[in-house]
């Protein structure tokens, strides 16, 4: 299905989020969470804790540093190192731990296989318009089968505040030398996808396919609810 709720003006950019957009992240992340926990766990004190440890220092990290909310990376190694570091290790003991946790979490975290008629979607893609990620999340894309498909990967944290800010879409338009209006962002999210598109100028197609609640009251320009419905593009 798709439906368009405005016009769309003519396209030369397509921008694509990664988690929930062109894989499904869930498993991933439960996944990648799991095996960061289980690493905290073998070390001593820390499974004593509790299980709201975790969220408890990932709170303080935050209020400590407010930018946190634009990187989740560095907010995931930050809370590593301050709930090591309120159990007593310090120095080469703290960072040995805080960077095996850490690494444990993101080579879960890699384990993505994009299918291949998602691929190959791209693919087609391609030859019309010229492609990009615009991400919130710490995926580190040339660590599995996307590494290689967009012209330009920018993620939260290294490139920009997270969307809906439109940084990272401004960037973009910087870079590929084109207005916002030629931008059309693709997205499973309402709040980050539609919003943060919509901040910039740019277009905005929701891919709806997910039962989840949004605070974002704006319309997308589009809305799908598979993945495969971009091959309306291609004609």
């Amino acid at each position: 299905m798709i439906r368009f709720n405005r016009a769309i003006s003519p396209i030369k950019v397509l921008s694509f989020d990664l988690d929930d957009t062109l894989y499904n992240n869930h498993p991933i992340i439960k996944a990648a969470v799991q095996a960061q926990i289980d690493y905290l766990n073998a070390l001593p004190d820390w499974q004593a804790q509790g299980k709201q440890y975790w969220q408890q220092c990932r709170e303080q990290a935050v209020k400590q540093n407010p930018a946190l909310v634009d990187n989740v990376t560095q907010w995931r190694k930050d809370t590593l190192q301050l709930g090591l570091a309120k159990l007593g290790y310090q120095g080469e003991q703290l960072k040995l731990h805080t960077t095996a946790a850490y690494q444990a979490f993101a080579d879960a975290r890699s384990q993505i296989t994009v299918s291949n008629d998602v691929l190959e979607l791209l693919s087609q893609l391609s030859k019309h318009y010229r492609l990009i990620a615009i991400t919130n999340g710490n995926v580190e894309i040339e660590r599995f089968n996307l590494n290689g498909v967009f012209e330009l990967v920018l993620q939260a944290g290294m490139h920009g505040k997270a969307k809906p800010h439109p940084t990272m879409f401004e960037q973009a338009c910087s870079h590929l030398s084109v207005v916002p209006e030629q931008i059309l962002h693709i997205g499973d999210s309402l709040d980050t996808d539609v919003h943060g598109a919509h901040n910039a100028g740019c277009q905005s197609l929701w891919l709806s396919d997910q039962p989840t609640q949004y605070a974002y009251r704006g319309l997308p320009d589009v809305e799908i609810t598979n993945i495969h419905a971009l091959k309306y593009f291609l004609r």
